[in-house]
């Protein structure tokens, strides 16, 4: 079972998030590569789940209608 990522990391830049081992940033075990893995908020910003294969839809306004 994969662990649960963390929606809002305070310091995100000090894990890599490439699998869920969630190493420190220098010491990747996972051989990931040389270069650790960023978290989606570094990537997108903030609101990364608002948007994307994955978003919630937002019911439409009656007033829209």
């Amino acid at each position: 079972m994969t662990k649960k990522i963390a929606l809002h990391p305070k310091h995100p830049e000090r894990i890599c998030w490439g699998c869920d081992k969630y190493c420190p940033a220098d010491s990747l075990r996972c051989g990931n590569g040389s270069e650790r893995t960023p978290h989606p908020v570094e990537l997108f910003g903030d609101d990364w789940q608002e948007w994307g294969l994955d978003a919630v839809e937002k019911p439409a306004d009656a007033a829209e209608r």
